[in-house]
This record gives structure tokens, sequence and C-alpha cells, in this order.
């Protein structure tokens, strides 16, 4: 009688382990960019929702790097279950400190009327990220079930989150750049600090995938 394996062999896993680790520095070098350049032009421009964008920006660097110490556990020890819930509950704290300041920060300045200046290059930002991140999130998330690692799928979702981000970011940055709707960007970046928090409690919760060598 024929025996089906249960998970991906170990020339396969090879594989998708030297594929993540090569979205992930892309995710790193990206990342860096432009959080850098967001909270640049957010302080410049008094902009609650494009400094909020480019912690977020922070925060994925820091959840790359997590996901990179959860593989270079994969490759020392193999895949272990503690080493990605570690990773894992890492990547949700994060969401949370993100939803926290960014949500504070946005009431303050609705309560405040705090009017931000148009923001050009900050425009131009979330427009590329809203290229970019659709593409990088698909691709992790073509690896991560050949991982068998949560924390992957995890960081994957952050980069789909930072998708949205951009899209909420670009109506805000618009809306004030157009209208002179000064109030679209705090709205905006409680629409941040909202989808950080739901997908924290989602990465919180998450369980290890069952069908893997994670078991």
């Amino acid at each position: 009688m024929t025996t089906i394996p249960l998970g991906p062999s170990s020339a396969v896993r090879a594989a998708a382990v030297r594929r993540g680790r090569r979205l992930n520095r892309l995710t790193i070098a990206w990342n860096a960019m432009e959080g850098v350049v967001a909270v640049a032009a957010g302080l410049a421009a008094g902009s609650v929702s494009l400094v909020g964008f480019g912690l977020d920006s922070g925060i994925e660097v820091s959840a790359a790097v997590i996901l990179a110490w959860r593989l270079a556990q994969e490759r020392q020890q193999g895949c272990t279950q503690a080493a990605d819930r570690r990773a894992t509950r890492a990547i949700a704290l994060s969401f949370f400190a993100l939803a926290a300041y960014v949500g504070v920060e946005s009431v303050r300045d609705l309560l405040g009327r705090s009017e931000p200046e148009a923001s050009i290059p900050g425009i131009i930002l979330a427009a590329l990220s809203l290229i970019v991140m659709p593409v990088l999130a698909r691709a992790k998330r073509k690896v991560a079930p050949v991982l068998g690692s949560r924390a992957a799928v995890s960081e994957a979702n952050q980069t789909s989150l930072c998708a949205w981000l951009s899209a909420v970011l670009l109506v805000g940055l618009a809306a004030n750049a157009a209208f002179g709707w000064w109030w679209a960007d705090p709205v905006a970046g409680l629409g941040i600090a909202g989808l950080a928090a739901v997908e924290g409690v989602r990465t919180w919760r998450a369980e290890s995938l069952a069908d893997t060598c994670c078991d």
C-alpha cells in the first residue's frame, strides 16, 4: 500500500524557505524607504494618516525581521511550532501598538481641528504602494502554506493590510488636497487604526496550520 505524504517534500520546503527569504528582503527594503518618506512627508504636512502609514511601514519591517528569525529557526532546528507561535504573537502586538498610537492622534486632530497641508509626495507614495503591496502579498500567500507557518501567513496579511492602508491614505490625502477637507486626514487615520486593530486580533487568535511539519 502506497503512503501518501502529508506535507511538502524537503526540497519543496527548502525552495519555499529561499523564496520566503527573498520576499522578506524585498519587504524590508521597500518598507524602509516607504516608512522614511511617509514619516518625513507626514511631519512636514502635519498629516496623522501619513505619519501612521509610515509607522505601519516600520512595523512591516519589524514583522519581516521577525519572520526572518522564524525562517532562521527552521534552518537551524527544523520547523517548530513554539518558534512560529512566538513570531505570530510578536506580529500581533505590532498591530496593536500601531492602532493605539494612530487612533489617539487621529481623535486629537479631529477634536483640535488640526488642518494638515496637502502632501503631493504622500499622494505619490500611497499610489505606488497601492500597486506594489498587493503583488507582494500574493507572492507571500503562495509561499506560506508550503512553509506551514502561521507567522508567514500573518506577515502576508500585514502586507495585504498595507495595501488597504494605502487606499485609505490615498483617499484621505487626495480629498484634503483637492477639496480642502481637513477632516479627511484624521478620518483616514482612524480607518488605519481600525484596520490595524482588527488584524491584530485576528493574528493573536490565529492557530498554527495543522497539515504541515508544525504539528
